[in-house]
């Protein structure tokens, strides 16, 4: 009794069972979770090559930036037929010289948008999928890593977006290192956990 209780402790990570360890249907959910996330992220990788890498090389770098803020733009669009028409004896020169506010600007909302709706998307992924690394048969160390790089890239990748709206253009460069450091940490980590899950067959137990 004493060595089985040794030999589950030494299986057994800080948090609980190691993932190996897992019964049938925890190892059943924990792939429908990858499987579904890894088709998410294939669809995010379309996006970007559609949305962003294409326009790059078919447009000039200003053309692409104010791409992003087009739909912004068109929605406050009041349709005034006499704004800027020539000759207007009753228009108001003045009001096109005051600045908008920094916060009002269409580039502005767009990141805010942009960063609002991913930092909670992204994060949600690597949050449930960080929660998985903690049952891995791997040292600390390694968990530990595997926890804090994909969020490392999350925030590459969103700083990316204010960076080219408003330094410069070229920033948009930084959506492939950040982009790439946690797809590849994502694969890391599904491809470690399907191994560790299904790789031994006589570890699944059918029975309750």
């Amino acid at each position: 009794m004493n060595r089985t209780n040794q030999e589950k402790r030494s299986n057994a990570s800080e948090w609980g069972p190691r993932l190996c360890d897992w019964p049938l249907t925890g190892r059943v959910l924990v792939t429908t979770i990858i499987v579904m996330m890894s088709i998410g992220l294939c669809f995010a990788v379309g996006q970007i090559i559609v949305h962003d890498i294409i326009p790059t090389f078919s447009t000039d770098s200003k053309q692409m930036v104010s791409d992003h803020s087009d739909m912004e733009k068109k929605s406050d669009m009041r349709g005034d037929l006499f704004k800027d028409a020539p000759g207007d004896l009753f228009a108001d020169d003045s009001v096109e010289e005051k600045a908008v506010p920094f916060y009002q600007t269409d580039e502005f909302i767009f990141a805010l948008k942009f960063t609002h709706i991913h930092i909670f998307g992204m994060s949600a992924i690597f949050i449930l999928m960080g929660m998985i690394v903690l049952f891995l048969d791997l040292s600390i160390k390694a968990r530990v890593w595997l926890i804090v790089l994909p969020f490392v890239g999350v925030i590459i990748d969103l700083a990316s977006v204010w960076l080219k709206l408003f330094v410069h253009p070229a920033f948009f460069w930084l959506h492939i290192p950040g982009g790439t450091l946690f797809g590849v940490v994502f694969a890391i980590d599904a491809a470690l956990m399907l191994q560790q899950m299904w790789a031994d067959p006589s570890a699944i137990h059918f029975t309750d």
